[in-house]
């Protein structure tokens, strides 16, 4: 029994032990790598300048070790019109051209380089210019009017031009600083390959990735531009001290160092979160994998960086390779062409309460108001805050019209909105366009503490519909009190005016404004009185009321026939 014990004890050991080394690897000097491809940052400048006669003005700084042979390839067959200044460093070069008729190359009066290839000998010319590159672009200006752009390049092997134009938007003047070359988009640059040692365990493809890069403490002090192309990644980054790691895009990247980590398109630092002592490989691999808790890594890659900055490029896909912003200042990249930054969504609501979703198939009437929160995935372990600073709605049919959008920011406490906003927006001014599918979108910006960055835009489909407008009905007036004492009033003037005219009608004519019996008896067709003496009429009055009514009868009489008499 214990003979089993002790096997089975001694097989968990190397169970363990085998385990634990599937968990690091050895690393191997190589030239290349599917997870990593690196180059070196050099001096160089792009512009928008062209000349007068359409021509644009290049120069290439070209760069060999002295034990190279200094054997490369210019391929301008499709180039656009352009001055090519070439600068080589001393002693004989050789170049195979093949160039069209519209570029003319400049070099050096002591320049050594023999040109292989060229159909067009006329288009070499010799120039008198400097060799220090601030001297030459203020000559290239006086000479051609401006620089369009200034290329720094080591160990060349091949230019092909791509036949696009070669300007950049924005200035057209020409200002050295540091920058990757490989970004200027209309020319294909084929270097010697950088050495490098790395290794990759075996890993699923279903796990994220997790890149580990060390700079031991024998190597040299510099900045490290980093673009990820893949999400879900995490980089364990460890150089010595004064090292820099700048990030040129923000994927849903968590981030583990123990020097300075820069985000470019925010203009952020993040200050060092770990403490690694020993330089090592395995000990740095293990490092990786105890911070982020995870049982494997993706790759690991160890530098030996020169005097110049390099440019790291992480992950499997490919892409068009990210401008890097200028460090002096944080720059805010095109949105519509930025490099992928944290992702977004947005999600509709039908109340202010946030609790019934809209879907995207949903009809909105135009007179009603929507909200809306705009949410993001938190990049690595920083707690970004989202800033919305300008909407806008684009129809879908056939002539596009596009409007900006007011909005209202809801209330929303950071913990009922971790990572989102909220606001509203009213659609009253789409009552009057015919087309019923836009496209929401809103620029925001990601705020760390005080300073905000770039974010991006997030969109979302919206499906919009004219309300039912309702019968027209008979319109009702409504007279509060004064408007009834008025209507009294005026009624009261107008009967008083009307009496008024018949008291001047009676004083003007004569007439009584009473009826007159006889006159008007005498108008009353079959009236038996007519044109006779009026005479009383018995009514056989009770006999109280007989006595009274003779004597007053009687002193009625009595009147005209004394008068008479």
């Amino acid at each position: 029994m214990e003979g089993h014990m002790v096997r089975f004890t001694l097989l968990l050991c190397i169970t363990a032990a085998v385990s634990a080394s599937h968990q690091t690897c050895d690393p191997k000097k190589v030239e290349d790598s599917p997870w990593i491809s690196m180059s070196e940052m050099q001096i160089g400048c792009w512009s928008s300048f062209i000349s007068e006669e359409k021509t644009e003005v290049h120069i290439l700084n070209l760069n060999f070790a002295p034990s190279d042979l200094k054997m490369f390839s210019l391929e301008m067959v499709n180039a656009t019109a352009m001055n090519l200044i070439i600068l080589v460093s001393p002693g004989s070069a050789y170049c195979l051209c093949r160039i069209n008729a519209n570029v003319n190359i400049y070099v050096r009066n002591d320049s050594e380089i023999v040109f292989y290839g060229n159909e067009h000998p006329n288009n070499i010319h010799k120039e008198d210019f400097p060799a220090e590159g601030q001297e030459l672009v203020e000559w290239a200006k006086q000479k051609f009017g401006g620089v369009t752009s200034f290329t720094t390049i080591r160990n060349l092997e091949t230019v092909t031009s791509t036949g696009t134009d070669g300007t950049k938007p924005g200035s057209p003047d020409c200002i050295l600083k540091s920058e990757n070359a490989l970004e200027k988009h209309f020319m294909r640059i084929t270097t010697k390959p950088l050495a490098f040692q790395s290794c990759s365990p075996q890993t699923s493809s279903n796990e994220p990735e997790l890149h580990i890069i060390n700079i031991p403490e024998n190597g040299n002090i510099c900045n490290v531009f980093v673009h990820v192309d893949s999400k879900r990644t995490s980089v364990f980054l460890r150089g010595p001290q004064g090292t820099t790691w700048t990030f040129v895009n923000l994927q849903h990247t968590q981030f583990g160092s123990n020097n300075v980590i820069m985000l470019a398109t925010m203009g952020h630092k993040l200050l060092p979160n770990i403490t690694v002592n020993n330089d090592g490989a395995e000990s740095v691999q293990r490092e990786a994998l105890k911070y982020f808790k995870a049982n494997t890594f993706t790759s690991y890659t160890e530098l030996l960086p020169g005097a110049t900055p390099i440019f790291l490029v992480l992950g499997k896909e490919d892409t068009v390779v990210t401008e890097i912003p200028d460090q002096q200042t944080p720059v805010i990249p095109n949105t519509t062409h930025a490099p992928q930054q944290m992702p977004l969504l947005m999600q509709l609501y039908t109340s202010p309460d946030y609790r019934s979703p809209l879907d995207p198939s949903t009809k909105v009437q135009s007179d009603k108001r929507i909200y809306a929160e705009i949410s993001g995935h938190p990049l690595g372990d920083i707690a970004l805050n989202i800033k919305v600073f300008k909407c806008f709605v684009s129809s879908k049919s056939s002539c596009p019209v596009e409007k900006e959008l007011p909005f209202i920011p809801e209330p929303c406490s950071s913990i009922s909105c971790p990572n989102s906003t909220r606001l509203s927006f009213s659609l009253d001014q789409l009552q009057e366009l015919t087309s019923t599918t836009w496209d929401l979108e809103c620029s925001v910006k990601l705020c760390y503490s005080e300073k905000c960055g770039d974010g991006g835009r997030v969109k979302r489909n919206l499906e919009v519909t004219q309300p039912c407008l309702p019968p027209p009905s008979q319109p009702c007036f409504d007279f509060g009190l004064p408007g009834v004492l008025g209507i009294a009033f005026g009624g009261f003037m107008i009967g008083v005016l009307l009496i008024g005219a018949l008291w001047f009608i009676k004083i003007k004519t004569g007439y009584p404004t009473g009826l007159d019996i006889n006159s008007t008896a005498a108008n009353l067709p079959g009236c038996p009185c007519s044109g006779a003496k009026r005479q009383p009429v018995s009514t056989n009055p009770s006999p109280s009321e007989n006595s009274s009514a003779n004597a007053s009868i009687g002193s009625t009489q009595s009147t005209p026939t004394s008068s008479m008499a």
